[in-house]
């Protein structure tokens, strides 16, 4: 396999992660911790820190959660880029990409901050999704293009080497 083949998907992923670092860096310089700013009648820029998972799963719990979460995200970053190696078909890479992108990204916090840094709140009145971040919407796009890759399997873009 080419250092090609292996590069372009890296490239994403290194994207992802220095996006996902740096507005999460502005909105820490920008917004004290636990407060926000809205923005719109239905979106708040806030930035809070949430030690749990997706949907601040676990996030009570006294801190182990955080290295469970951690060697979690490397683990299967690490899968991820084995199967970009064994997967010379560009869409599929790229969602593997975009996943890893924003593991590592959450995992970064985790390791410097000790909890992800989440910025994005969308809500109707008191009615809150959980804030999250761009590592988040990384992770939800990257398995959003392998569900498309598997129900199109033949599309020209899924069998297109990178």
């Amino acid at each position: 396999m080419s250092k090609l083949t292996v590069t372009r998907p890296m490239a994403i992923a290194m994207g992802a992660v220095l996006l996902d670092q740096l507005t999460k860096a502005i909105v820490a310089a920008l917004i004290p911790l636990n407060s926000g700013v809205e923005i719109l009648p239905f979106f708040t820029l806030v930035h809070v820190l949430n030690p749990g998972a997706a949907f601040s799963f676990l996030s009570e719990q006294p801190g182990w959660q955080r290295w469970l979460f951690t060697v979690f995200g490397l683990i299967v970053s690490a899968i991820l880029a084995i199967l970009i190696r064994r997967n010379p078909k560009a869409l599929v890479s790229c969602g593997y990409a975009f996943i890893i992108g924003g593991a590592i990204a959450n995992v970064s916090d985790r390791l410097w901050r000790g909890a992800v840094v989440d910025w994005l709140d969308f809500h109707i009145g008191s009615l809150h999704w959980p804030a999250f971040n761009l590592a988040d919407s990384f992770i939800f796009v990257g398995v959003a293009v392998l569900v498309y890759a598997s129900f199109f399997p033949t599309s020209k873009a899924h069998l297109e080497r990178h």
